[in-house]
């Protein structure tokens, strides 16, 4: 199949050829046609799926299809949670909408983070897409900055996202103000949450899954897996020791806390090594300023957070690191694809301290994956783990049983 035969037109193709794609990935295949005919649309895409320009491109074919209107009126609102996926979303729109000539679309991007006063002076004319964070959105409505009386699409992206990090009742309240209009659902995964929210607000929707195992299989074939045994205190010198070996140009690695994004990125700095972190404490100028000197090979390593890369989409990453390990076993799947993307190989690295090794044979049964655990000459693991706490009290193992204790008191003198 070729984007010829979704239905775009000669300018949208264009601008597809020129971003590197020579055909639509499944998502997109399924997607694309579904969306021009009108239809609602719930979708379940993962990291690296080319799920963007699936909605983006079909979005530009529809509204560029009819004149804008002066002043131009909202017709299209994009809802993500997070500021990054936010800009990188815009960007999409601009790129793939740059041979629209006089069909042009105007595109507003509204997070917070940064002064509320240029957004609405910037919606001052109107616009035909916003792409929002719901926080902001709220308040440019509360100030009369956008109308959406006139909305012809709603896109809710990384819906699991949007609920999970506490934005439930923010949806809830622009769905309220949401005209009846085509409304499209993408979410990485389907807890009950995401399931009740898309039977309330998607009539007939078409339903689009591209197997999980698909998913897996393009990992599998494009990126090159490592687990290497190390002890805790000797991570950052072994990611050094990669940076060397290899000649990575860039590196994203990823942490468990903001705390230790930055203590990671000082060591780096203090090494000689250009590097940054990444998280929400950083202001939005400051997280914006990261990522692009990161994109541009300013930056060479970006140590992040999974909440503030979620999203993150950097063309030819050559490798991912795991300095710790992600909390959810699906979140390894998410951070291991932002290498390997658009037919690229790419390397995703994971440090094994003993105190992972459980938590590592979790995330491979759940993938069905199977890695060879390495020990590289200088970084030989010493530690064990540390034990577990029985739920009573003590160490699991090491608590006296009952019998003990009867034997102890029996030899104890009367």
């Amino acid at each position: 199949m070729s984007f010829d035969s979704l239905g775009l037109s000669r300018p949208l193709l264009r601008a597809v050829t020129e971003s590197g794609f020579v055909e639509p990935t499944p998502v997109q295949a399924e997607v694309i046609p579904a969306i021009l005919a009108r239809n609602d649309v719930l979708a379940s895409a993962k990291t690296g799926s080319g799920k963007t320009a699936a909605f983006v491109l079909p979005l530009l074919e529809r509204l560029s299809a009819t004149a804008s209107q002066r002043p131009r009126k909202l017709r299209a609102l994009v809802l993500v949670p997070t500021r990054e996926l936010a800009a990188q979303i815009a960007d999409a729109v601009d790129d793939y909408g740059c041979h629209l000539g006089d069909r042009a679309l105007k595109t507003a991007l509204t997070v917070g983070g940064v002064s509320i006063n240029s957004q609405m002076l910037f919606l001052r004319g109107g616009a035909d897409i916003v792409v929002a964070t719901p926080g902001r959105l709220l308040d440019l409505q509360l100030h009369n900055a956008l109308d959406l009386d006139d909305l012809e699409i709603l896109v809710l992206d990384e819906a699991d996202r949007l609920l999970s990090l506490g934005f439930a009742e923010e949806v809830a309240r622009i769905l309220l103000l949401v005209p009846p209009c085509q409304r499209l659902l993408f979410s990485a995964t389907f807890p009950a949450a995401v399931k009740t929210l898309a039977a309330a607000i998607l009539r007939k929707p078409v339903r689009i899954e591209i197997e999980a195992g698909a998913a897996l299989a393009d990992v599998q074939t494009n990126i090159t897996q490592r687990a290497i045994e190390v002890d805790t205190g000797k991570r950052t010198t072994l990611l050094r020791h990669l940076l060397d070996a290899h000649g990575w140009r860039r590196v994203l690695v990823f942490v468990a806390t903001r705390y230790a994004a930055d203590l990671v990125a000082d060591k780096l700095r203090r090494a000689h090594i250009s590097a940054a972190s990444f998280h929400g404490d950083l202001s939005q100028s400051a997280r914006l300023q990261a990522l692009a000197d990161f994109k541009s090979a300013q930056t060479r390593v970006l140590v992040a957070t999974d909440l503030s890369a979620r999203g993150i989409d950097i063309s030819a990453l050559p490798a991912v690191v795991n300095y710790d390990l992600p909390r959810s076993p699906v979140d390894y799947l998410h951070r291991i694809g932002r290498t390997g993307r658009a037919g690229e190989l790419g390397m995703a690295v994971t440090f094994l301290t003993a105190d992972s090794d459980a938590h590592f044979a979790l995330i491979e049964k759940r993938h069905r994956l199977v890695i060879v655990r390495e020990v590289l000459p200088g970084f030989e693991r010493t530690e064990a783990a540390t034990p577990k706490l029985d739920p009573h009290g003590g160490v699991k193992g090491k608590r006296k049983s009952k019998k003990d204790k009867l034997r102890e008191a029996a030899k104890r003198p009367s």
